[in-house]
């Protein structure tokens, strides 16, 4: 009997470390929903997956790669609640999800003058998106026989080494949804749920001097994804180690 093909859903999935892990996923098998809020951007991403896909293995008697576009709003919690809707005609089961998604506003820079529209529209995406978009797929993850959810983080919302000043809304934000991933790792026991830094990437967010590749970044949340132990949970990764919260 075939084994059945896993399923992942990953938000903000059109561009930079969330297309990476789009890629990454549809290669080991995954059938891939692929979040994003602009339709004609995630179609386009779409697309060009699974063109990838056919290329890679023309004349090998499969059909490749399975990615399919889902329009997700994680700031709107009506886009959410549609969304969950549309994944619902499609399947009834999620194995993994990634709370990729995730903003860092151009005028966030000093904890003294942020207002608080910059620290609301942070917060809302970065941080109540992905509890809200983990409240909505929680009863289809529950239908995987290993259900894991990977929320995107960062090493600027550790409270370990303290603050630098960078971006102080965005860490903050960061620092909450670590709160969140240890909160969710304790009402859902049976799942494997995990914050992870991909580090300093180049990708839009990260700019053309970060110090890691898009593939870089991508990897620890792949590995978390698909290859971590189940039994890992209510942990904070980078490079596959734990690090301090």
């Amino acid at each position: 009997m075939a084994k059945k093909k896993r399923i992942a859903l990953v938000t903000g999935a059109n561009k930079g470390i969330g297309f990476e892990v789009a890629r990454d996923l549809a290669r080991k098998g995954f059938h891939v929903f692929l979040g994003a809020r602009n339709s004609e951007a995630g179609e386009a991403a779409v697309q060009k997956l699974n063109k990838e896909g056919e290329k890679e293995n023309y004349g090998k008697g499969h059909s490749g790669v399975a990615v399919t576009f889902l329009k997700i709003d994680v700031s709107k919690p009506d886009s959410i609640r549609r969304a969950a809707e549309e994944f619902s005609r499609s399947t009834d089961r999620l194995d993994v999800l990634v709370n990729n998604a995730g903003i860092l506003l151009d005028d966030d820079k000093d904890v003294l003058t942020a207002t608080p529209e910059i620290f609301e529209t942070t917060l809302r995406t970065n941080t109540v998106g992905a509890l809200l978009v983990s409240q909505a797929f929680v009863p289809f993850l529950k239908k995987s026989d290993a259900p894991r959810i990977v929320n995107v983080s960062s090493g600027g919302g550790q409270l370990a080494d303290g603050a630098d000043g960078w971006a102080p809304a965005y860490c903050i934000s960061k620092t909450a949804l670590n709160g969140v991933t240890s909160q969710l790792a304790a009402a859902l026991p049976k799942f494997a749920i995990n914050s992870v830094c991909p580090g300093w990437v180049r990708t839009d967010m990260g700019g053309a001097n970060a110090t890691r590749s898009v593939a870089e970044g991508a990897s620890g949340i792949v590995w978390l994804v698909s290859d971590a132990p189940q039994s890992e949970t209510g942990k904070f990764w980078r490079d596959r180690k734990v690090i301090p919260w």
